[in-house]
């Protein structure tokens, strides 16, 4: 039989520093421009990422292009923009203008949310939090905290918010524990289907609930090892029985064949 053991990698990988979050009003955003003032007069960079307006690729990049545009009339040629729709090489070109240290204020769209690494950038202005998935939020403050310097997350909030929003931006303010932040977000959100399309909402468990399964599965690969090293297996005594008999019960029985087949 095939052996599977699980992992769980609890540490910030080398080099890495938590980063330190906080939440603020959209009311206060002319302080929080002069604030990015005093972050770029001091040789650092910083990520704005703009808001999730509607489920169109078009409203989020003419939210970035607008802020970029208003940031430019503070900070000129220091800020770059970069978004979704650009072509390959055009965003490569922002990209590494930004990682040299060419430009200073980088206004994006969620494209930054994976595989950048500046770091030397250690200010992450995230515009209108509220309306992104705690997820996505803790994604894109890891693109902060990759050098030396302390790194700031601010999460700018809408001046009226949900019950649920405020809920993940007092998470988010109070944990850089990436566990912690999924186990939360599938609490608040639900966790959907396993097997199926659906990556939301109640699902109706039959025995047990994912996070309850994480619990067990040590120690359901423990009790298998003794069943196989032990017991003979699933062709062999009362113990091999009764599991052959509880996967037949649960519909698993077509594993047996799988199992067999190593």
């Amino acid at each position: 039989m095939a052996k599977m053991d699980s992992s769980q990698l609890d540490e910030l990988p080398p080099g890495r520093t938590p980063v330190e979050t906080r939440v603020m009003s959209a009311e206060r955003l002319p302080e929080l421009v002069d604030a990015v003032g005093r972050h770029l007069a001091s040789a650092k960079q910083a990520f704005w990422v703009c808001p999730l307006v509607e489920e169109s690729e078009n409203s989020d990049l003419a939210a970035a292009e607008n802020r970029a545009e208003q940031l430019r009339l503070r900070f000129g040629d220091k800020v770059a923009l970069v978004h979704g729709r650009m072509k390959g090489p055009e965003k490569d070109a922002v990209m590494e203008a930004f990682a040299a240290g060419k430009t200073q204020l980088l206004v994006a769209t969620t494209v930054i949310e994976v595989g950048v690494d500046v770091p030397n950038a250690s200010l992450m202005i995230i515009e209108a939090a509220d309306r992104f998935g705690l997820a996505q939020l803790h994604q894109l403050r890891g693109r902060v905290g990759r050098g030396a310097e302390k790194s700031i997350c601010l999460l700018v909030r809408s001046a009226q918010i949900g019950e649920t929003a405020a809920a993940r931006l007092k998470l988010m303010r109070e944990s850089n524990d990436g566990f912690r932040i999924a186990e939360e977000d599938m609490r608040l959100r639900g966790a959907g289907e396993l097997l199926g399309t659906r990556q939301s909402g109640e699902s109706p468990f039959r025995v047990a609930t994912p996070d309850q399964v994480r619990t067990m599965i040590g120690m359901a690969s423990d009790d298998a090892r003794l069943l196989l090293d032990r017991d003979g297996g699933l062709e062999s005594g009362a113990r091999g029985a009764a599991a052959r008999l509880a996967l037949y019960l649960f519909e698993r029985d077509a594993g047996i064949a799988t199992l067999r087949g190593g």
